[in-house]
């Protein structure tokens, strides 16, 4: 898969109309979302990758522009890490 990232104003502007032209929903240049994708556990690592939905998993967290096209996913990090956490990493 490849994702572009907006790089420019002109780009991100172009994000923020789609959206108000879609969905009426201005101002907006993303949709973020997260997934925990169920995993066995790795060998000795405990609780890092075990969730608060009680399996082990690690995360994907992605973000859509207004027509569903990615612009940017992460995905791995351990499954008990939450929401706001995966971006500091």
């Amino acid at each position: 898969m490849f994702q572009q990232v907006p790089s420019t104003r002109e780009e991100w502007l172009r994000v923020s109309d789609n959206f108000e032209a879609k969905w009426n929903f201005p101002h907006a240049i993303g949709a973020i979302d997260g997934k925990h994708v169920r995993i066995q556990a790795p060998k000795n690592s405990g609780s890092h990758y075990f969730n608060y939905k009680i399996f082990f998993s690690i995360v994907l967290m992605a973000i859509v522009d207004a027509d569903y096209n990615f612009l940017y996913a992460d995905v791995g990090c351990q499954g008990r890490m939450s929401d706001g956490g995966l971006w500091m990493h």
